[in-house]
């Protein structure tokens, strides 16, 4: 079976599909109609909700957002100490 290959989607596009939950369309409507995944229509839609925004660094936990700075830190550090050998 060939693997499908990602697609992308516009943020104009996303604020559309969600417009058209709010309005009254189904999730399972939306996603049979427009050929999209339910997963990503629910996260278009949570994060519409809780942001506004569909950018992932948008829509980060304070914990996430902790976690990237710790991990590029460690990287940061790995690299001082590589030079120091």
């Amino acid at each position: 079976m060939a693997k499908r290959k990602r697609r992308e989607f516009t943020d104009e596009f996303k604020n559309q599909i969600v417009q058209l939950y709010l309005n009254g369309k189904s999730k399972s409507e939306l996603a049979k109609e427009y050929d999209l995944p339910l997963s990503s229509l629910g996260r278009w839609i949570k994060q519409h909700q809780e942001t506004g925004s569909f950018k992932e660094k948008d829509n980060r936990s304070e914990e996430e957002n902790e976690l990237l700075e710790l991990r590029k830190e460690n990287q940061r550090l790995k690299m001082e100490n590589d030079m120091d050998n």
